[in-house]
């Protein structure tokens, strides 16, 4: 029962966050909505953990392959961003949208898809274990 109250704790945690980023928009903002769900991996409830990390790609910037130990839940801020997990298609995702990130999936492209603006975006980490958020190929 104390992993599920950890998920709930979680999942409102999530809805909070990016309801607190739209409401400083233009536009009124919904008193309350999904903006994304997805199951998570089993997880060790004693020792959970969860990050947000700002990421910012200028204009045409991009990471290096890499790949995260954890699930990540994306929700983009501003711009637009290619991604690429290495086996799974390309995909690019706009202001508003979200997105899962399986454990352990090499990003192959991990990009601003303008040459003109920048782009920035939350990840939310869950982790059940310390661990680097991020690791590269031959420990680059």
């Amino acid at each position: 029962m104390i992993l599920h109250r950890k998920q709930i704790w979680l999942a409102a945690m999530l809805t909070f966050a990016a309801a607190s980023i739209h409401a400083s928009s233009n536009k009124p903002p919904e008193r309350s909505r999904v903006a994304f769900s997805h199951a998570l991996p089993q997880l060790d409830g004693d020792h959970l953990e969860a990050k947000i990390v700002e990421v910012y790609y200028g204009p045409g910037e991009s990471s290096l392959p890499h790949s995260h130990p954890c699930p990540v839940l994306v929700y983009v801020l501003e711009g637009v961003v290619r991604m690429q997990v290495k086996g799974e298609p390309e995909a690019v995702y706009t202001v508003g949208q979200s997105f899962y990130e399986a454990p352990n999936g090499t990003h192959q492209i991990s990009a601003n898809a303008s040459k003109e603006k920048p782009a920035r975006f939350l990840a939310y980490f869950v982790c059940d274990h310390e661990t680097p958020l991020s690791t590269h190929p031959g420990g680059k």
